[in-house]
């Protein structure tokens, strides 16, 4: 098998077309070193994911604030958070707090 037996062949003729060339060379470049490759635009994808995933919890959370918010407009709801959370007291009150130890021995 010799030089010229190889450049009859047909695959050898479309591989070497300049078309084929300068259009391989592209699509290379475009994939993997241009700054708009498909690399970089799944880096991008990735962190949209992330950041659409971080607005969600916000928004989650925004909303259970407001939730909250509404709940503590009742002053007998605003005393009962206050007594939970920050463990607030009338002057005359004693407050006992009990832990409940959940390891079994």
């Amino acid at each position: 098998m010799n030089l010229k037996s190889v450049q009859n062949k047909p695959l050898f003729k479309v591989i070497t077309n300049i078309y084929v060339i300068i259009l391989t060379v592209f699509v290379v470049w475009m994939l993997f070193f241009d700054e708009n490759s498909y690399l970089t635009h799944r880096e991008f994808d990735k962190e949209i994911k992330e950041l659409e995933t971080w607005i969600d919890y916000h928004k989650k959370k925004t909303a259970q604030d407001k939730q909250t918010i509404k709940n503590l407009q009742d002053s007998l709801e605003l005393e009962r958070f206050a007594r939970e959370k920050y463990l607030m007291k009338k002057k005359d009150e004693d407050i006992y707090i009990i832990e409940f130890d959940t390891i079994k021995k």
